[in-house]
């Protein structure tokens, strides 16, 4: 929030432990604080091994950027991040991923220690099935569709959301639009956050300069560590 009211914008390197392996995360958090990376947002929609707590540990081990939870369920937890999006997903209708994964981590969440972001989460259509998209069982908003998106996030802001979250997806075709994203940042105050088929600077540029005031890229970087660089320069880092 003081970021926004500064006309700060922030960038995210997300990190999926499922994909990444350890000797690749030296590279990735070398560059990242070489690039003055603000976060790392950590998780997946699959977390199938028990990766998650040495991976936060090992970036803990070699920076001081923040290690921000993105939980793709409410067992992808961990005390030794600092913080966590705790995401509810408002596009969707999907009970669980509203409220009811939340109720099963609040408790632990309150002893934790970590700061709590509540944040809503809206998928936004990026022309390909993404694995979010299958393991939430909800359909994406239409690309095109400004006017559903902007009142999906000001209801987020009046029921006491904290930040909005665009979304195209993991491997996503296309990114959301810079139409989208400033319509949505238009229409509210708090901040907005948007990742998914990022993979250029020009493309962060447009969507900073559209309204968005974090940008989140992790599928591109794995494969490419050095575009890290090429965004951070586009966001005047």
């Amino acid at each position: 929030m003081e970021s926004k009211a500064r006309g700060e914008k922030k960038f995210a390197v997300l990190i999926d432990p499922d994909k990444l392996r350890l000797n690749s995360i030296d590279d990735i958090v070398k560059i990242a604080k070489e690039a003055k990376v603000d976060y790392f947002y950590i998780g997946g929609s699959l977390i199938v091994n028990n990766m998650l707590d040495e991976v936060i540990t090992e970036i803990k081990a070699k920076s001081n950027i923040p290690t921000i939870l993105f939980p793709g369920n409410s067992y992808q937890l961990s005390y030794k991040a600092d913080g966590i999006l705790f995401l509810s997903l408002i596009s969707g209708r999907n009970a669980d991923l509203l409220i009811g994964n939340h109720v099963i981590s609040a408790p632990y969440l309150k002893v934790s220690g970590l700061e709590v972001i509540s944040t809503g989460y809206m998928l936004i259509d990026g022309g390909i099935a993404t694995t979010v998209q299958y393991i939430s069982n909800t359909t994406p908003i239409p690309p095109t569709k400004y006017d559903i998106a902007l009142s999906t996030a000001l209801a987020g802001e009046m029921l006491g959301l904290k930040q909005i979250f665009l979304d195209a997806g993991s491997g996503a075709k296309h990114c959301v639009s810079p139409e989208m994203i400033s319509a949505v940042s238009s229409a509210v105050s708090i901040p907005v956050i948007v990742g998914g088929g990022i993979k250029s600077g020009k493309q962060a540029a447009d969507a900073v300069n559209a309204g968005a005031d974090v940008i989140v890229v992790g599928n591109a970087i794995e494969s490419n560590p050095e575009l890290i660089f090429e965004i951070a320069q586009a966001l005047g880092k």
